[in-house]
């Protein structure tokens, strides 16, 4: 029954942003990023005064983004050779496909243009879509956002588009996965959450008035949201694919709780409000954790009851405690679509943000971070709700709240070093500062 109430939901309330072609499979050729590069489009050193486009972005990306040329260098060192040969692979990790996909932008063949080059790493077209379909329209009078999508850009402005981008590389799709194998091997450990991510890097945009009037309202609190359904989406779309769900007699270790095992024996980690019984490898639920304060905002009280009730049950039936563990991670990754739709045009006003931030402070207080990963979203997730919160001069002691922030960092600035009871403390006093 639960398999057939599923599959009918699923069909009926397909979310367009989800089923958008990313970039590296969209028709189109790619021209490289070098066509972007000219001063009077986007390579000029500064801002251009009173231009509703900074006209600096390629410079922006270049000189201190990340994404730029770095992320194809490291290929070239020492970790990255060791990796490669610890795989069995006989190339150097700059002409291994697994390490390409994500490390620069990899098009086929057949769609990079004479001016394309890998070594310009996550270049523009990586984000923003083949331009062989829209460079020349885009500068045109009169153009729109919406002609510019329709001619291939991709929406990188759409919430559920952008996370979906970020997430297939910091966390993989079907196309391209970093697996206990590969993380085996030496890459290190999947680490992300979109608004802290985005807030991070050197922003080429400014959302203003203009920027609204042509692509629509920007909620960060939404970003990060949708972004941490969409990571516990693909979480499950992994133990739904039966490639990727199995590794030999093992199920794919990636997608379970790192320290359930990578820690010492005398250093008990499970607790009852794991939801399983001790012994048991726990799934990866950092993202759940964070959604069930999202919902409970979101939703009807009577349904967010019921996407933790799901949550619970899936953890359960991962574990092995009982129930159909497949039907299980359908129902969850059911709810999770159902939740989207709403949170899609969610405004979050400060008492939304004050509740969720009470919410997560509380769930760490009664111990439910015992595991790293958990306990690294929240406190990324806190940061930015106090960010957002500060903004709007919500907080009564920004001061206070800063150093205790500083605190629960330190706590989870080495994830092989990761103490439940540290944590725990840390969030005490931060919940002093806050009233909590």
């Amino acid at each position: 029954m639960i398999r057939r109430t599923v599959a009918a939901f699923l069909a009926a309330a397909v979310i367009p942003a989800l089923a958008q072609t990313l970039p590296y499979a969209a028709p189109g050729e790619n021209v490289g990023a070098v066509n972007c590069a000219s001063s009077l489009c986007h390579g000029a050193v500064s801002p251009w005064k009173d231009s509703h486009i900074l006209q600096n972005e390629y410079v922006t990306w270049s000189r201190v983004d990340k994404h730029a040329t770095k992320a194809y260098q490291v290929l070239f060192n020492d970790r990255s050779k060791r990796i490669v040969a610890n795989l069995g692979y006989k190339e150097p990790a700059h002409r291994v496909k697994i390490c390409l996909d994500c490390h620069t932008y990899d098009p086929p063949p057949a769609k990079r243009g004479e001016r394309f080059s890998p070594g310009d790493g996550i270049q523009c077209e990586a984000c923003h879509g083949p331009a062989s379909g829209w460079i020349r329209t885009h500068v045109e009078a009169g153009a729109t956002h919406a002609d510019n999508v329709k001619h291939g850009l991709y929406p990188t402005n759409e919430p559920v588009a952008q996370a979906k981008l970020c997430l297939s590389c910091h966390f993989g799709n079907a196309d391209k996965f970093v697996t206990h194998r590969i993380m085996g091997a030496g890459h290190p450990r999947m680490s992300f959450e979109l608004d802290t991510f985005v807030q991070t890097q050197p922003a080429h945009f400014v959302i203003d008035a203009d920027w609204r009037s042509r692509k629509g309202d920007w909620d960060p609190v939404r970003v990060w949201a949708i972004g941490q359904a969409l990571a516990a989406r693909e979480l499950l779309d992994v133990l739904l694919d039966p490639k990727r769900a199995r590794d030999g007699l093992f199920p794919e270790l990636v997608v379970f709780d790192c320290y359930a095992c990578h820690h010492a024996m005398s250093d008990i980690r499970w607790s009852p409000k794991t939801g399983t019984s001790p012994g048991r490898i726990r799934l990866n639920d950092a993202n759940l954790l964070m959604l069930r304060h999202i919902v409970r905002g979101s939703l009807p009280a009577e349904q967010a009851r019921a996407f933790e009730a799901r949550a619970l049950e899936l953890n359960r039936a991962i574990a092995g405690d009982g129930g159909d563990a497949e039907g299980a991670a359908r129902a969850m990754r059911a709810a999770i679509d159902e939740a989207i739709r709403p949170l899609q045009a969610r405004r979050f006003g400060d008492a939304d943000l004050r509740g969720i931030l009470d919410g997560l402070v509380a769930d760490g207080l009664d111990g439910r971070y015992r595991d790293y990963a958990g306990a690294e979203q929240a406190t990324m997730a806190i940061a930015s709700l106090l960010d957002w919160l500060a903004k709007h001069g919500a907080l009564k002691d920004l001061r206070a709240a800063n150093r205790a922030l500083d605190g629960l960092y330190d706590t989870v600035k080495n994830d092989e070093r990761y103490k439940p009871e540290r944590f725990r403390d840390a969030l005490a006093a931060l919940a002093r500062t806050l009233g909590s």
